[in-house]
């Protein structure tokens, strides 16, 4: 008999999917438990498992198609006494053909050849044509290794001419570019938009930071200054509970929240990705500099689960190790507000009357104007900067 699996409820607000990638084709055998397909959420990917031992008789949805959660997306071919409660397979206009075996994959547009935005980018850097070369992994997926090895199809090598260049290349918006295009634009769209930029002098930080330094490795962790600024943060938020709040609109309210789930904007390979530091208030500086490292990996690597993503009540986005002299940072949506850290250097300052080399460093506030007015947001940054630049005061909150 046959079995359709339909989209499944993921979580909590996820009403759609992306298909990003199948990781099975027609007329083949699956197992219980085996994933099916990776789907690409507003959130963060996840794979989804089949229900049954059987075999893949139909994909009802291609690749970079978006279909809502209880959509149709495969059928199986079960074993009637193994099925429990069969379902019977609707049939589909939007049935796609399996992916070719890889070794006979033509050559086709640029803008079709499954590659990961990091890997497009090796492939530019390195002069590589995708089209050009023949994909290892899932699905004909084109991975950094068939890069960097160049081997060109057998079909484009026995070609007479290079086909010539167009002078662009077109990339498909799908998957974690696409949720990004949508959410930040949702953001600017949306809310009432104003940064305000000040500067903290961070030289007894850094000190601070360098009497940690021992304990740190002792623990086995690396020390760097996030873990310090949200506990700058914190009271701060305790103190301006609006700059922890977002705006319900359908309801016209707006709703303080009593806990400290703050988002860390992380660049991956695979774009911007905000894993979240659940109840930080709680947690000292060596299980925040953890807790930050194993998330901030688990980002790179594309692992994140949909609980280490959601319920962020407040962000922090940091520049600093990139470079720029400060940004203005967009709200992660429905946030009212999105701190930015920036870059640490020496500069002359002038404290009692004298000229003093110190470190300094920008800090940028987006905030919501619709929930914060500016001087709301000015004595928020204010109280920020204070705890910053008073060893006293930062350390009753960071052990």
């Amino acid at each position: 008999m046959e079995f359709m699996l339909k989209l499944p409820d993921i979580g909590e607000g996820v009403a759609e999917g992306e298909i990003l990638k199948w990781l099975v084709k027609e007329g083949e055998a699956v197992k219980e438990d085996q994933s099916l397909v990776e789907v690409m959420t507003d959130k963060v990917n996840v794979q989804i498992p089949s229900p049954k031992d059987g075999k893949i008789a139909r994909l009802l949805v291609k690749e970079g198609e978006v279909v809502k959660v209880g959509h149709g997306i495969l059928v199986i071919e079960v074993e009637e006494d193994a099925q429990d409660s069969p379902v019977p397979a609707e049939p589909s206009s939007q049935a796609a053909p399996a992916p070719a075996p890889q070794s006979a994959r033509p050559q086709v547009a640029l803008d079709r050849v499954l590659a990961t935005p990091a890997t497009r980018k090796l492939a530019r850097e390195l002069g590589v044509d995708l089209t050009t070369v023949i994909g290892t992994g899932p699905v004909g997926r084109v991975t950094d290794d068939d890069v960097r090895s160049g081997r060109p199809s057998p079909a484009v090598a026995s070609s007479a001419a290079p086909a010539p260049s167009s002078g662009e290349e077109r990339i498909q918006l799908r998957g974690v570019r696409k949720v990004i295009a949508e959410r930040m634009a949702k953001s600017f769209h949306t809310m009432a938009l104003v940064t305000l930029v000040d500067e903290v002098d961070m030289t007894e930080l850094v000190l601070l930071k360098e009497a940690f330094k021992g304990s740190a490795e002792k623990k086995g962790v690396k020390l760097t200054f996030l873990p310090f600024i949200i506990k700058a943060v914190i009271p701060a938020l305790r103190e301006f509970p609006y700059a922890n709040s977002t705006l319900d609109e359908r309801n016209g309210e707006i709703v303080l929240k009593k806990r400290y789930n703050l988002g860390i904007a992380a660049d991956t390979p695979n774009g911007l990705m905000v894993p979240v530091l659940k109840d930080a208030d709680l947690k000292d500086i060596f299980e925040l500099s953890a807790e930050i490292e194993r998330l901030a990996s688990r980002a790179r690597t594309g692992e994140l689960g949909l609980e280490e993503v959601q319920g962020s009540t407040f962000t922090i986005t940091n520049l600093g190790s990139i470079g720029g002299l400060f940004a203005t940072p967009i709200v992660n949506y429905p946030e009212a507000a999105i701190l930015g850290t920036h870059r640490i250097s020496k500069r002359p300052v002038v404290r009692d009357g004298k000229i003093e080399v110190r470190d300094m460093m920008y800090l940028s506030l987006s905030f919501d104007h619709r929930v914060i007015d500016g001087a709301y947001g000015a004595r928020f940054m204010n109280r920020v900067i204070e705890i910053i630049q008073d060893p006293k005061k930062i350390l009753s909150e960071i052990l």
